[in-house]
């Protein structure tokens, strides 16, 4: 087994010196980070911070400035933006804020749109699975606008996880929720990484949220100042304030 193979099989995703300016301004410096696979990192700072641009070239919505960045043994940074396109769709989930969910289609067909977009179908007993695990198999005829947030959200989720995604990119995923359905997202990001060995990167603005993390990386003007483990609302508050 070769490093790079070896490398790949313990990290999903992998930054290495990646650097991303618009113009005169750096929103990223130079960042180099290894997510272990079946891990849940948090990702914090303050606005400006460059949260969202750390994201975008993470996920491969972007590329960066100078850099790599790999999903597994891929340098997506190599890739044409066809071929990011269908990496994207292939290997990576996302949930977002504003969960974007096609409005004229029912739950069923959100949460299998990916692989609809790829020309495949679904696992039938994989789709059950990830149904089941959401709790939205009464829903899923339903159209969004038929559904709460905490159920939009959901549905967001099970379409991320319906392609047995590398790695899910969750983007604030509860800043539309309220606290107790929040806690239900969460919950179940948690058990994607605890029963089924998922990778997650959670970017938030919330310590209540980033304490359900291993850990959480602290962002502060492009650059990674510090990772905290084994997070605590409190401990995580604490350092966020110092920021």
């Amino acid at each position: 087994m070769t490093m790079l193979t070896a490398e790949a099989t313990t990290y999903a995703v992998r930054l290495e010196s990646v650097t991303k300016t618009y113009g005169p301004v750096t929103a990223l410096d130079g960042v180099t980070w290894p997510f272990p696979r079946g891990g849940f990192t948090a990702v914090m700072g303050p606005s400006g911070s460059g949260k969202s641009t750390f994201l975008h070239c993470a996920s491969g919505l972007d590329r960066p400035t100078s850099g790599t960045v790999r999903i597994g043994e891929t340098d997506i940074g190599r890739l044409s933006e066809a071929k990011r396109t269908r990496l994207r769709r292939e290997r990576i989930g996302f949930v977002f804020q504003s969960f974007n969910l096609v409005p004229s289609m029912d739950v069923e067909q959100n949460i299998t749109l990916p692989l609809q977009l790829g020309g495949t179908r679904a696992d039938p007993a994989w789709l059950d699975e990830v149904v089941r695990r959401v709790g939205l198999g009464d829903r899923l005829g339903h159209r969004p606008s038929e559904l709460s947030g905490g159920q939009q959200q959901r549905a967001a989720l099970a379409r991320a996880l319906v392609t047995r995604p590398e790695v899910v990119f969750a983007d604030e995923p509860t800043g539309a929720l309220d606290p107790r359905t929040a806690r239900e997202v969460l919950r179940l990001l948690r058990e994607t990484v605890d029963e089924t060995g998922q990778t997650v990167v959670l970017v938030t603005h919330d310590p209540a949220a980033a304490a359900w993390a291993d850990s959480v990386l602290f962002l502060d003007r492009g650059r990674i100042v510090e990772e905290l483990a084994s997070p605590s609302a409190a401990s995580v508050a604490a350092r966020w304030e110092s920021l």
